[in-house]
């Protein structure tokens, strides 16, 4: 089993930032991929950024350019660098990690709330 905890959120005024950070342990070797997905009330979750092991990141079309998702493996952390938040970026930000072997098994943390004030 993994366990992801997050932090970092809270509450900032548009064109802020935020960082929010996941940390990783458990059975740390069975991690592939590792990502961020948010939700906003009343929205279905969506994927905000992932990061393979090794390889190119991926970022959603509404963040490019304002946010970045970074790894740092010796750690068992995933960072997400929030820069000019907007309103619209206001949702419950879940850090996710894909099982390297069994395609179908992620893992997910409790949720980190971000609020971003007009």
């Amino acid at each position: 089993q993994v366990q992801l905890v997050e932090s970092g959120g809270g509450l900032v005024q548009a064109g802020g930032s935020l960082r929010l950070s996941c940390a990783a342990s458990g059975d740390i070797f069975s991690i592939g991929s590792m990502g961020w997905y948010r939700q906003a009330p009343g929205k279905q979750r969506e994927l905000v950024a992932a990061i393979p092991r090794g390889g190119s990141t991926n970022y959603a079309d509404s963040v490019k350019g304002r946010f970045t998702i970074s790894r740092d493996n010796a750690k068992n952390t995933v960072y997400l660098q929030m820069n000019s938040l907007k309103p619209e970026d206001t949702a419950a930000y879940y850090c996710n990690a894909a099982h390297r072997f069994i395609p179908t098994k992620a893992y997910w943390g409790q949720g980190t709330q971000v609020t971003v004030s007009s």
